[in-house]
């Protein structure tokens, strides 16, 4: 049986994420991100997609695959 929650206030909304099981609150961090994308996400996404950051990702691989780097 489903409950319903009435969520009226942002407090309320705060202690019903409280509440979620690990994956309940990995699918509501999904359906954020796909409802609500950060305007960051949206300027990578277009940078990627227009090549602009190409440059730097080779010059990462390249460092990477010489042993330039090291782990975090």
């Amino acid at each position: 049986m489903e409950r319903i929650i009435r969520l009226g206030t942002v407090q309320e909304i705060e202690r019903a994420i409280d509440d979620l099981a690990p994956q309940q609150l990995e699918e509501l961090f999904l359906w954020l991100d796909q409802r609500y994308p950060q305007p960051i996400d949206a300027q990578l996404e277009s940078d990627l997609a227009a090549g602009r950051i190409d440059d730097r990702i080779n010059r990462a691989m390249a460092d990477y695959e010489a042993g330039k780097t090291e782990p975090l």
